[in-house]
């Protein structure tokens, strides 16, 4: 009989992609005797299903900081037929904690994160200083919170037909490298690069005969017209034309991709794509990009990393010291 492991999801994309290197560890110590399904949000399927080692997704129907005692029991009741041998908790809220405890899953892996004594039977304290990386917190909970000298990466599979199929619905050339931005970042402006200096860069990659197409969700569809008025009109602004799954088949396609510190940052290094990571409040030393083909764009100006979501001194100088022509040599292209 197979060792069944759930994984409570992290709420972000980054996360969720970092989290492959907990399920790369996984199949190594079980081999073919493990099944792994994740609890997820529903927007996080696609990405999920692009990695190997997950058999399924169940869907997360809490919304975000929704505690929902009552309905968390419902759901624990429900997963309690699936018969996971163990579960790994990776946010560090009380409520993640609350569906496995539910589901009387013999055992409970996590760090402490909110006080979770009893709910969690398989817990750890969080050493810092240890486990500077997030992957290697991740990684921690399935070898008793040590740290590990080698971590293998994440890896998402492209898929070849849906690419051609891309390429062909939004009118590209096949004949013409692309280049893909993603402008956009959740955590706030103090992380988002200027859109004046995205569409500069647009304008210096565009007159080297490549096409520039930009990445993100519905709402950084402004954020996309804006560099396209600015910038150069052949630019193709697809933010919120594209699935998830959508936007890692054209990045595994694109020639090399400019971001910020985001979720599409990590997408990007796990398809193997040549990546230029322009950081501002936030800092490589947590959560890098994971690529041997990554070069990151940072100032150490004396107030960063803040790792604040706006800057408190209105300047922005960490992200407005990077200079279009300063990324666009990086590309080297």
């Amino acid at each position: 009989m197979k060792y069944k492991i759930l994984i409570i999801a992290p709420a972000w994309v980054g996360d969720i992609v970092m989290a492959q290197t907990l399920f790369k560890l996984l199949k190594k110590q079980y081999q073919d005797n493990l099944i792994i399904d994740v609890y997820a949000n529903a927007w996080a399927q696609d990405l999920l299903l692009r990695m190997p080692e997950v058999n399924s997704v169940i869907i997360n129907p809490f919304n975000h900081g929704e505690f929902a005692f009552f309905k968390r029991l419902k759901q624990g009741l429900k997963l309690k037929q699936h018969g996971y041998n163990q579960v790994f908790i990776l946010p560090n809220s009380l409520k993640s904690a609350l569906v496995p405890f539910f589901a009387r899953i013999k055992k409970r892996t996590a760090f402490v994160g909110e006080s979770r004594y009893g709910l969690v039977n398989d817990i750890y304290k969080l050493n810092k200083n240890l486990l500077p990386l997030m992957i290697q917190r991740f990684c921690a909970m399935a070898v008793a919170g040590k740290a590990l000298d080698q971590i293998d990466w994440p890896k998402l599979n492209a898929n070849l037909t849906m690419q051609q199929n891309l390429i062909n619905k939004f009118a590209l050339n096949s004949n013409k490298p692309i280049i893909a931005i993603c402008p956009g970042a959740e955590f706030g402006p103090a992380k988002k690069w200027p859109s004046t200096y995205f569409a500069i860069l647009t304008q210096l990659i565009v007159e080297n005969n490549y096409q520039v197409i930009i990445l993100g969700t519905n709402k950084d569809k402004a954020l996309g017209d804006e560099i396209v008025a600015m910038g150069s009109n052949s630019v193709f602004n697809l933010c919120g034309a594209t699935s998830l799954a959508d936007v890692i088949d054209l990045i595994a396609y694109a020639t090399a991709v400019v971001t910020n510190d985001s979720g599409l940052m990590h997408i990007a290094a796990a398809t193997d794509t040549k990546v230029v990571a322009i950081y501002g409040s936030t800092s490589p030393e947590f959560t890098p990009p994971l690529s041997s083909k990554a070069v990151i764009l940072q100032k150490k100006i004396s107030c960063s990393p803040c790792f604040q979501r706006t800057c408190k001194y209105g300047h922005y100088n960490c992200l407005h010291l990077i200079h279009p022509h300063e990324v666009y040599t990086a590309l080297n292209i």
